[in-house]
């Protein structure tokens, strides 16, 4: 399926409340991780915006609170109702209740909430490597969980937040947890983002029948977000300056929040599945990561790839 053509005002510095100008959503149930801080605080609040009642799913419900506070002041009357649960994706036992809980259709599941290239090798509490578990194996099983709502809604959309990162690192099957192999923080981050993106691939191609779309993104390099509260800046300034990591332009989060809102709400991707995004754009191919700030590579999109995954994940997460 082709992508149709966004309006030439949509790019790099549109900003989540222009996708959604003139989109109704009244009626909708949207679900976004990690929309406490950072892009998922501004994609809730532009579903809930243009109508749809939008649920927090966060690890602290106090600091969920706040934003839902502050959001519903800020909003419209007519806009969509806010409300918060508690969401950790490193414990399978809050993943399980936030699903049990979850009742009648789910028509957008904004899989948002991350961790960034802690620079120690951490794990959960069943023992995954830490951005492994979180990033992809916590959504995994939130989604999977969540796939009876889906396909209620009848035309459910799943946006899967990735990064350039992926480019860092395929999945690395054979050690996925880093058992065997040094840690390092960028390739595991890179193997968890390239996870996000086979999930969509997989998801889009086995839910189609369900009238579910999944898609993939790169939300930008942002200059306000906590995502990168685990990093060694000091490591991170040290790989800049190697050349190993270059960074794009800087994003506000109202523009980091743009892409996600697109694939989220927009009716110009209406139907477009299975894909990875950038800047409000399906993003290009790449061949290798030297010079690269975006494209998708190759091993993000085989459908080999996301179906040795798609079992792999099942069979972890039980």
């Amino acid at each position: 399926m082709s992508v149709p053509q966004t309006p030439s005002t949509f790019g790099a510095t549109t900003i989540a409340a222009e996708i959604v100008d003139g989109v109704d959503l009244h009626g909708r149930r949207a679900v976004v991780t990690g929309a406490s801080s950072g892009i998922g605080v501004e994609t809730a609040r532009a579903l809930a915006s243009a109508g749809a009642d939008v649920t927090l799913a966060v690890r602290n419900i106090e600091a969920g609170d706040r934003v839902a506070t502050r959001l519903t002041a800020d909003l419209p009357p007519e806009s969509g109702k806010l409300t918060v649960a508690r969401l950790d994706l490193a414990d399978r036992s809050t993943v399980a209740a936030f699903v049990a809980d979850w009742q009648g259709p789910l028509h957008i599941l904004v899989n948002n909430a991350g961790v960034m290239a802690p620079s120690e090798v951490t794990r959960t509490p069943d023992g995954r490597e830490q951005q492994f578990g979180v990033n992809h194996l916590g959504h995994f099983a939130l989604t999977t969980g969540l796939h009876p709502a889906l396909a209620a809604a009848n035309g459910a959309r799943i946006v899967s937040v990735s990064s350039t990162g992926h480019l860092f690192s395929p999945v690395v099957f054979d050690d996925l947890d880093y058992r065997f192999r040094p840690y390092d923080p960028w390739t595991s981050y890179g193997q968890s983002k390239t996870a996000n993106i086979l999930f969509a691939v997989a998801a889009a191609e086995r839910w189609a029948d369900d009238g579910i779309t999944a898609n993939a993104l790169m939300p930008g390099n942002i200059a306000d977000t906590n995502l990168a509260r685990h990093m060694d800046m000091q490591q991170v300034a040290a790989f800049i300056a190697s050349g190993e990591l270059t960074l794009p332009p800087q994003k506000t989060v109202e523009q980091g929040a743009a892409t996600s809102v697109l694939l989220a709400a927009s009716p110009t991707v209406a139907g477009v599945t299975g894909r990875y995004f950038e800047d409000c754009a399906e993003a290009e191919p790449v061949t290798e990561r030297a010079g690269s700030v975006g494209g998708v590579a190759p091993y993000a999109l085989d459908r080999d790839n996301a179906a040795r995954l798609w079992a792999v994940s099942e069979a972890l997460v039980g």
